[in-house]
């Protein structure tokens, strides 16, 4: 009898959730949202993961960062909107009787209709307060109650890279030399008045002073 041939095994590439992890993203789901992203909207599930896996985000990027919204958020933005996720104001209305009777909006940043679907919302939260988060899963509950929405994303800064944030921020500070503003601002970072005066702070005063990079 012949001998029976054994095709090579194919190694699978990793699932985009995977990816994302093994980049040290933070994944967490609520609800049935991971089953209804992944069984229904692969195409949505593949956008995502390919606009996070390729965004960087520099460590001048966070020690200059405030003011306003980082260059990492613009870069995201930019990103998603350039994949067909863009500002959407979602109006919702209560007729009685064929007489209007209530009327709510609910604006989201980035919206992607998927045809005979349904529609992903994502917001980005990268740097704001506890109201912020409340006010969009707020927003996302209603949606998907209504029927306008079947997930809704919040892309934020996980809990591994907060924790991290003190040694990156001082190892920079050390391996560039910093010790002073124009050190700083020769390696690209240029601190916002707050900032500087925060750091001066530390730096000048009476008792206990700290060294340039620990401020």
């Amino acid at each position: 009898m012949p001998k029976k041939l054994h095709q090579p095994t194919a190694v699978a590439p990793l699932r985009p959730f995977n990816a994302l992890e093994a980049k040290g993203f933070d994944i967490l789901f609520l609800a049935h949202a991971k089953s209804i992203i992944s069984g229904e909207f692969p195409q949505a599930l593949f956008e995502i993961s390919e606009v996070l896996n390729a965004i960087d985000l520099p460590i001048t990027e966070i020690i200059g960062s405030g003011g306003g919204e980082t260059k990492f958020t613009q870069r995201l933005r930019k990103s998603l909107s350039a994949r067909g996720w863009k500002k959407h104001i979602f109006e919702i209305g209560k007729t009685i009787d064929g007489i209007p009777r209530e009327s709510t909006s609910h604006e989201v940043d980035h919206v992607k209709h998927y045809k005979d679907l349904g529609s992903l919302a994502m917001e980005i939260e990268w740097n704001n307060k506890d109201p912020f988060y409340d006010r969009d899963l707020e927003n996302f509950k209603r949606l998907h109650a209504e029927g306008a929405i079947s997930v809704g994303v919040i892309v934020t800064r996980g809990k591994s890279l907060q924790d991290s944030l003190w040694r990156a921020v001082h190892r920079f500070a050390i391996e560039r030399g910093i010790t002073s503003m124009d050190k700083l601002a020769e390696n690209g970072v240029i601190p916002t008045p707050k900032q500087r005066v925060n750091i001066l702070k530390r730096v000048n005063r009476n008792k206990d002073p700290v060294p340039f990079a620990d401020a």
